[in-house]
């Protein structure tokens, strides 16, 4: 499930932020605990043998490897090559979410547009809705695990009532070896023509509003099927991946506490554990986390789209929206200000700090 904190952090207050750090779900510490703890322990077994077990001859040349790892680790880019990495993440991942198919612009205009109360209308407005979310569904199958688990075989979308099984057969029997999920919106286009040469489309107007909808449910369709073909380039991954593990590899000998008694620059105090070290660990390996969460939201993390929502959501509302809602419109009566010239919805106590006048130019203030 998406982890959602917008109404927490509604209104900057003292403490507003840091109430979040407390959270598990979604949480860097839940992404990096493993990591963290793994680095500790390699950190720790090193030291333990570089003051226990190493003989004093040893220790010298383990004294001169650590600053020599120490002064070369710096070379290593990797705030350059993990911050650009990290923002192209972050834009592919806003981009698939702006992708996602939505069925209510199209379900209003096959609800206002396909006239008829009789059972041949309804039948033809929930059609043309069923094949615009089959549509998606076979996007989402192709690209999502979780509702590839959900639907295995196309045999599950028959019995989830998605499709027919004479439409499965249409669908199999089509000799393509690509991936199908155009065919429904065929099937749409074909089933409106119908409609309009029924009279049930009553205008040229109309039709076209329905099918350039439909064509921008499909392009998002595709622009999904594209993101999931085209991923960032293979080596663009290795090159930060190699930096960040590299840079924390050369830490494990390079920022060890070496014996204050030989007068090293830097050596002055001796600590067990070197926290700052881990502080940095703890932004750079969780930056790399980030990345490896949101390069493909279409998976099962705390953070990932609720793919199988969308199915359900899309699928209800739209079917609700040109069936049942289909003409239906309320009482209408007189509203509240009919006799107003200046409406003025009532404040409540809580609420009425944040009546303010009307802002009138900042140069009418001038005096």
């Amino acid at each position: 499930m998406t982890v959602t904190y917008s109404q927490q952090v509604s209104d900057a207050r003292l403490g507003t932020f840091y109430r979040l750090l407390l959270r598990w779900k979604g949480s860097i510490y839940k992404l990096l605990y493993r990591e963290l703890l793994i680095f500790t322990v390699m950190y720790c077994a090193i030291s333990v043998t570089y003051r226990c077990i190493l003989t004093e001859e040893q220790r010298r040349m383990f004294e001169k490897l650590s600053m020599y790892c120490d002064q070369y680790a710096q070379l290593i880019p990797v705030s350059f090559v993990l911050g650009f990495y990290v923002t192209l993440v972050v834009s592919r991942w806003w981009g698939q979410f702006e992708s996602v198919p939505w069925t209510d612009r199209l379900s209003a205009l096959v609800s206002g547009h396909v006239r008829g109360a009789d059972e041949g209308a309804r039948l033809v407005r929930r059609s043309l809705m069923r094949y615009a979310n089959l549509s998606g569904i076979l996007i989402y199958r192709s690209i999502s695990t979780a509702v590839y688990k959900r639907f295995p075989t196309m045999s599950h979308l028959v019995q989830a009532g998605l499709m027919t099984a004479e439409e499965l057969r249409h669908l199999e029997e089509l000799p393509s070896p690509h991936n199908k999920f155009w065919v429904p919106c065929m099937w749409f286009v074909s089933l409106a023509m119908r409609a309009r040469s029924e009279g049930r489309i009553n205008n040229d107007v109309a039709m076209t509003a329905i099918l350039n909808e439909l064509n921008t449910l499909r392009s998002q369709c595709m622009k999904l099927y594209g993101y999931d073909w085209i991923s960032l380039p293979l080596v663009y991954t290795q090159v930060v991946t190699v930096a960040v593990y590299s840079f924390f590899l050369t830490c494990l000998i390079g920022r060890q506490f070496l014996d204050p008694a030989q007068g090293y620059p830097g050596h002055n105090l001796d600590f067990y554990l070197p926290v700052f070290t881990l502080l940095q660990f703890f932004f750079y390996a969780g930056w790399l986390k980030v990345a490896e969460q949101l390069i493909n939201p279409f998976g099962e993390d705390d953070d990932d789209f609720e793919t199988n929502w969308l199915v359900d959501r899309n699928l209800q509302v739209s079917l609700l929206s040109v069936d049942e809602m289909y003409d239906l419109v309320p009482l209408i009566e007189r509203d509240k200000y009919w006799d107003e010239s200046e409406p003025q919805p009532p404040y409540t106590a809580a609420s009425a700090e944040h009546r303010k006048p009307s802002f009138m130019g900042s140069a009418l203030d001038i005096r």
